[in-house]
């Protein structure tokens, strides 16, 4: 990295003891565990605070709620997001942060790579690659997943002012990153079995009330936040190498 930077990982989790134990010991040396607690019943928080995460309550249900009270917990400068089931390695995110740090992109997404039999159902995989279509439809970003595994400098996240509290937030990071002039990388990481069953798109119906909350999000007006340019003061011209426009 050209700098030294702290780093916060958010977690969102809503009843995920069984992958708890995994996600963090893969947290790298130095960085802040924030698991946020969207109202588990099977006693993540108390696990994850015995195994040195920082917790964080939103009591609002919602993966986009959970995902930014991590945000807006968080004191870092660079802010990582990664599901808590066990389907991701949050150690990889070493390298996404490292381009962030090194001013290379400034938003850094992990193209998920199914490893293993059911790590990405048909109807979810389908979904994910309409929605990319539509995605470069509107933005002309040329990405092929919309995983939730990412890094960004907190500062640039907090000025995209973003407010779906449902599916669609991690869309809306993308499309109002893009419509800000972000630097926008993709990259492939493992994408492995899950712990337990998707809350979103682990049946028809949650990746239906996925692709409709994110349709809702693409049909919004390209205006763009108030301040969306990332820290620093960078607007690039389109993305970068793997998410090209």
């Amino acid at each position: 990295m050209s700098e030294t930077v702290t780093v916060d990982v958010v977690l969102p989790c809503l009843n995920e003891a069984e992958a708890l134990p995994w996600v963090l010991a893969r947290i790298p040396d130095g960085w802040r565990a924030l698991v946020v607690d969207n109202g588990s019943t099977d006693g993540s928080a108390e696990l994850a605070r015995s195994l040195g995460a920082t917790v964080v309550t939103e009591s609002r249900r919602g993966f986009g709620a959970a995902c930014h009270a991590g945000l807006l917990a968080s004191e870092a400068d660079v802010v990582c997001f990664c599901d808590c089931d066990a389907s991701m390695d949050p150690g990889l995110l070493t390298g996404f942060v490292a381009a962030v740090a090194a001013g290379e992109a400034d938003l850094v997404l992990g193209r998920r790579r199914p490893r293993g039999r059911g790590a990405w159902p048909a109807h979810a995989r389908a979904g994910n690659l309409a929605l990319a279509r539509l995605l470069r439809r509107r933005t002309g970003l040329r990405l092929r997943d919309l995983g939730p595994m990412r890094a960004a400098r907190r500062e640039g996240l907090l000025g995209l002012d973003l407010s779906d509290r449902r599916s669609g937030y991690p869309l809306q990071m993308v499309v109002r990153a893009a419509d800000a002039g972000w630097r926008v990388r993709e990259v492939d990481v493992p994408y492995l079995p899950r712990s337990g069953k998707s809350k979103v798109t682990g049946t028809w119906r949650g990746t239906w009330q996925a692709v409709r909350d994110m349709s809702r999000v693409l049909a919004q007006p390209a205006d763009g936040p108030a301040d969306g340019s990332p820290a620093g003061g960078r607007t690039g011209a389109g993305a970068s190498s793997g998410g090209a426009r």
